[in-house]
């Protein structure tokens, strides 16, 4: 029989079953540790379940959010390190939801590659799961797809959903309730989060670094560093989401593009850049890049991923409740700004 009449099957196109079978039998567990009301932690069927009613809700309104991790996932691939690209994952897109007040419920993901490697595909989603757990929100299902020919060898892609709820009442942002004089209250970012990657990419080129060389500005390697997960708000801004008339989260665009989606026509943010410190990963993108100013404050959150606009006579009692949570969230906040008429 030659090659030509030999009957085929789809591992030799490329595509293991077999080990498809292994990965969900590998993240069960990790599935299962994001058990919350409303979802019974389980995977394998053809969908997932949420019940709102068991998750406590009454006039619940759904806003949903889908993002990816971009050309971060480059770096991860590079250097080996796959398990906190997960935490990116979830964080782009439960930070989105937040926005609009909503509390992140469930989440599912969708992991794409050329040959499953069953061993660096666990460690994304232990990743993604661990996500899921500080945001609060259960992984009830995903989408692993094998494809031959799609992606160079090593490589994947990632994609994320997650649906929240918000009672109706409490939709963000209170457009209506702002006006000149409202003050802008910034949350510390761990760092680029999973924006400009590609400008951070060609920067490290023209560093003449490699990825697993010290870092320049933290500890650990630039690969390390550059790796840190995206912060995940949700449970540091839960106790105040009652008391803000709108929230922004700083991704593509940073503090200039993003804080205005949350504005009503006649008022723009007026920040003090001055009022945080800015990490050292960003004074170093700065000067090695030669990136001027202006587009620091567009490609990146320079510090700041989440900006909540709160009245005057609420600041001190939000500041005071985001400090009191740091003991569980560690998220340092700051008054960096206000509105004023446009």
């Amino acid at each position: 029989m030659t090659d030509h009449e030999k009957p085929l099957s789809y591992k030799d196109a490329g595509v293991d079953i077999d080990a498809g079978d292994a990965l969900v039998d590998r993240i069960k567990p990790m599935v299962r540790s994001t058990r919350r009301p409303g979802a019974d932690g389980t995977i394998g069927g053809f969908g997932g379940a949420f019940d709102l009613k068991a998750a406590g809700f009454d006039d619940p309104v759904l806003v949903s959010g889908t993002d990816g991790v971009g050309t971060k996932l480059k770096v991860a691939i590079e250097t080996g390190k796959l398990d906190t690209v997960g935490i990116d994952l979830v964080a782009m897109c439960v930070n989105d939801v937040l926005a609009q007040g909503a509390e992140p419920l469930f989440f599912l993901d969708y992991f794409a590659t050329g040959r499953l490697d069953v061993d660096g595909a666990a460690a994304v989603v232990s990743g993604i799961a661990e996500g899921c757990r500080q945001a609060g929100c259960a992984l009830i299902g995903g989408e692993t797809a094998e494809m031959p020919g799609m992606y160079a060898d090593g490589e994947f892609d990632l994609a994320g959903f997650v649906v929240g709820a918000v009672e109706r009442d409490a939709i963000l942002p209170q457009r209506d309730a702002m006006s000149a004089g409202d003050v802008l209250i910034g949350l510390e970012s761990s760092g680029p989060h999973s924006n400009g990657y590609s400008l951070i990419r060609k920067i490290v080129d023209r560093s003449g670094l490699g990825f697993e060389a010290p870092s320049p500005f933290g500890d650990g390697t630039l690969g390390e560093t550059l790796l840190a997960p995206t912060t995940i708000y949700v449970e540091a801004v839960k106790p105040v989401l009652g008391d803000i008339l709108g929230l922004a989260h700083i991704t593509g665009g940073g503090l200039t593009d993003n804080v205005p989606r949350m504005l009503p026509s006649g008022l723009q943010a007026a920040f003090d850049f001055d009022a945080w410190e800015r990490p050292a990963v960003f004074r170093w993108l700065q000067e090695t890049g030669g990136v001027e100013e202006a587009e620091m404050r567009r490609a990146f959150n320079c510090g700041i991923g989440l900006v909540l606009c709160v009245k005057p006579e609420a600041v001190m009692d939000v500041l005071a409740k985001l400090e009191a949570s740091r003991s569980g969230a560690g998220i340092p906040a700051h008054v960096i700004g206000e509105l004023r008429a446009a």
